[in-house]
């Protein structure tokens, strides 16, 4: 008998778990650090009870080998749901206790949250949260790997939607992701690395990327590696993996910049892999130069960014963990980052001269979240094809957007014709030019877009009824602004009433 539960139905049930929370002493900010593992200790639950049930059926008893995970006597989910008070305390002795029983897979998988603060987790409001979970059944009779995988990455984009500033710490929008995927191509097999992988929406990306091409992802088992500095953020990525069948993976927590974690000890220095893909931070202030300064791993190769900004050290890490011959890297960085002078206009200089650059992709503002910057995504690779040796590919994306209410969103078909743009290499009018590197050289080792691709005269002028919109607003709020200004002034006695 097929399951019975579609996406849709759990995505509602889901959220309507986030509802709950509305109102109560915690923070939207924190709903994921909730909700998200109270999903994923009732999935493992209800995947046990079925083993069991199948076992006894089968063999007249239960064995431990016939479970995916191990759930320790009184830690199972009926077990906390009949608690009768100190619900929290028996909550996280419970996940503590799986962890334990499941090193090599679970081991922190449930994060740090307070779940005994009876002040932020009153007794009700636990019970309240349990009694609603316990209400659909989670395991693989009633919902497959696939919708219960897209069911917590839907409750993902939801907090994400729902905390926008901070939201940009740990979630990439989706089509962002195909297309640095679709780019980069992984192939069964090979290894995949994001060193800021957030809620592992790139690594799951690796992984959809090959099934959708018809390839096993389970060549992959063993192969994906993350880095997340957010204890949190870590362990969903882990849940997220877990939930999407995957479960040979490493995702460890820890600051990329001053303490990478994977490293090869056979050469004394980074680990190296086939992708490395990653939205990191933009602009990350007091990022770690003074580690760089001497750093074991020879990262500042090409130069040592200041502690204002971050972005080169990314790409340095990136370009270090790439490996020879097919190594390819994808990064999102905001678009100063192609023009900045300084250090990091002698960083870029160095990467061209390298013949290391292959593509720059110009994308739409306030596509991200918490920001509402203009993004760029570069693509290196260690070696290119001889049709693109000493040349670098300029796409002008900005054009390709959905304009949204707060924000603007890159549909499908837009990442689906950058991604063409981007393996055809070849020139497209106002939207694609091949440039030599001796073109760049003589425009002073710059890549800002403008230089190289032009858009359309008059493409990026509005309807008149929006542009008259769009200028009553800019007008409101520049008469705000003015009126706090003389606010601001007449109270610092700067200005006479």
């Amino acid at each position: 008998m097929p399951p019975t539960t579609t996406l849709s139905t759990l995505e509602s049930h889901l959220w309507e778990a986030a509802n709950i929370l509305r109102g109560s002493p915690v923070d939207r900010t924190d709903w994921k650090s909730y909700i998200l593992p109270l999903l994923f200790f009732k999935r493992i639950c209800d995947v046990w009870d079925e083993e069991y049930q199948e076992a006894v059926e089968t063999y007249g008893e239960d064995f431990a080998d016939e479970h995916r995970f191990q759930i320790p006597e009184g830690c199972h989910w009926n077990d906390v749901r009949e608690t009768p008070t100190n619900v929290g305390t028996a909550l996280q002795n419970a996940m503590h206790c799986i962890e334990a029983a499941n090193q090599k897979h679970l081991y922190g998988v449930f994060g740090d949250s307070q779940w005994t603060n009876k002040d932020r987790l009153p007794d009700a409001l636990l019970k309240d949260l349990i009694e609603h979970f316990s209400a659909i059944s989670l395991g693989n009779k009633n919902v497959t790997t696939d919708i219960i995988g897209d069911g917590y990455e839907y409750l993902i984009k939801k907090f994400a939607d729902a905390t926008n500033k901070k939201a940009g710490e740990f979630y990439t929008p989706r089509s962002v992701v195909s297309l640095l995927v679709d780019i980069l191509d992984p192939q069964e097999g090979e290894t995949v690395y994001d060193p800021a992988c957030g809620t592992g929406g790139m690594l799951l990306g690796a992984v959809e990327h090959v099934r959708a091409k018809g390839g096993d992802p389970r060549t992959f088992f063993g192969k994906l590696y993350g880095q997340e500095k957010n204890l949190t953020t870590a362990s969903v990525a882990r849940m997220n993996l877990l939930l999407h069948g995957m479960e040979d993976f490493i995702v460890e927590r820890g600051d990329t910049l001053r303490n990478p974690i994977f490293t090869d000890p056979s050469t004394g220095g980074l680990a190296t892999f086939d992708c490395v893909i990653a939205n990191p931070p933009f602009s990350l202030e007091q990022w770690g130069r003074e580690i760089w300064e001497s750093d074991p791993w020879g990262r500042a190769f090409a130069g040592l960014p200041t502690d204002s900004n971050g972005d080169f050290a990314w790409v340095q890490h990136m370009v270090k963990s790439m490996a020879e011959g097919k190594g390819r890297m994808a990064v999102v960085l905001p678009q100063g980052a192609l023009f900045r002078g300084g250090v990091e206009g002698q960083i870029r200089q160095y990467l061209l001269k390298q013949d290391w650059v292959e593509t720059v992709i110009g994308l739409a503002p306030n596509l991200f979240y918490g920001t509402g910057l203009a993004a760029c995504i570069l693509i290196l690779k260690k070696k290119k094809s001889k049709k693109r040796t000493s040349k670098v590919l300029i796409v002008d994306g900005s054009s390709l957007f959905r304009k949204g209410r707060a924000q603007n969103f890159l549909d499908p078909e837009h990442a689906d014709q950058i991604s063409a743009w981007t393996k055809k290499f070849e020139d497209v009018q106002d939207r694609a030019r091949v440039v030599s590197l001796k073109e760049i050289e003589a425009e002073d080792w710059t890549l800002n877009i403008s230089r190289y691709v032009l858009p359309p005269i008059g493409e990026d002028i509005p309807p008149l009824d929006v542009a008259i919109e769009e200028f009553k607003a800019t007008w409101g709020r520049a008469q705000e602004a003015e009126a706090k200004l003389r606010t601001l002034l007449q109270e610092g006695g700067w200005l006479d009433d």
